[in-house]
């Protein structure tokens, strides 16, 4: 951006460049930003027993929280226990299923806590964001804590984000699990710690302008 700017300031361009170096610049504020939700637009919270609830009712899960903050439908697609091979082998018909225009992927604890490998953990998330960028679907990801003592992201979250120009949040959900007034039992959140889920959600998408205040 600062060789873009310098190249502006230090020398006059016709018109035609000038309508180029628009674009470029647009293009590169608008990179982080998601397509605002039509209004009949469906949300697809998909993951594992974070995305269930374990820890609280089904009408206190973050889905059905963020469902009554936003106005709009989001499907829970969450399975408890799935592991991210597990998800993958669903992804395709769940979303031919719903056909939402906004999918949250919270995924991976799972192979966490089984010591799965890392790289075949991101692989396996790297091919469901592919699926659903192939189908013209933004992919809001949560990163999940690694199997540490400080909760900290897991690092294949934060490659994902980057490589595949994710909204993504990094420390939502580790900030959470550090706190036991929001969780369960050691893995899981409780109906606060749902609430607060749904509503950070609600303010990142807004932030981000798939929702309207």
């Amino acid at each position: 951006m600062g060789n873009i700017q310098h190249y502006i300031t230090s020398r006059q361009l016709n018109p035609t460049i000038w309508l180029v170096v628009i674009l470029l610049l647009l293009t590169s504020c608008d990179r982080n930003r998601l397509t605002q939700m039509e209004d009949d637009g469906i949300i697809l919270a998909f993951g594992d027993s974070l995305t269930v609830g374990v820890g609280t009712s089904p009408a206190t899960a973050y889905p059905s929280i963020l469902s009554e903050l936003s106005g709009h439908a989001v499907i829970n697609a969450g399975v408890s226990g799935e592991t991210t091979s597990e998800g993958l082998g669903r992804w395709p018909e769940i979303i031919e299923q719903t056909a939402p225009q906004l999918i949250i992927l919270l995924e991976g604890g799972n192979d966490i806590l089984r010591n799965k490998n890392h790289q075949k953990i991101k692989q396996n998330l790297a091919e469901m964001i592919e699926y659903a960028q192939e189908k013209q679907i933004e992919v809001v990801l949560i990163g999940v804590p690694a199997k540490n003592i400080l909760f900290s992201v897991a690092p294949f979250y934060n490659e994902l984000a980057k490589e595949y120009s994710l909204i993504y949040s990094a420390n939502l959900l580790p900030d959470l699990l550090r706190d036991a007034n929001y969780k369960s039992d050691a893995i899981h959140l409780n109906e606060k710690g749902y609430h607060i889920l749904a509503q950070s959600i609600h303010e990142m998408l807004i932030a981000k302008g798939a929702l309207t205040n």
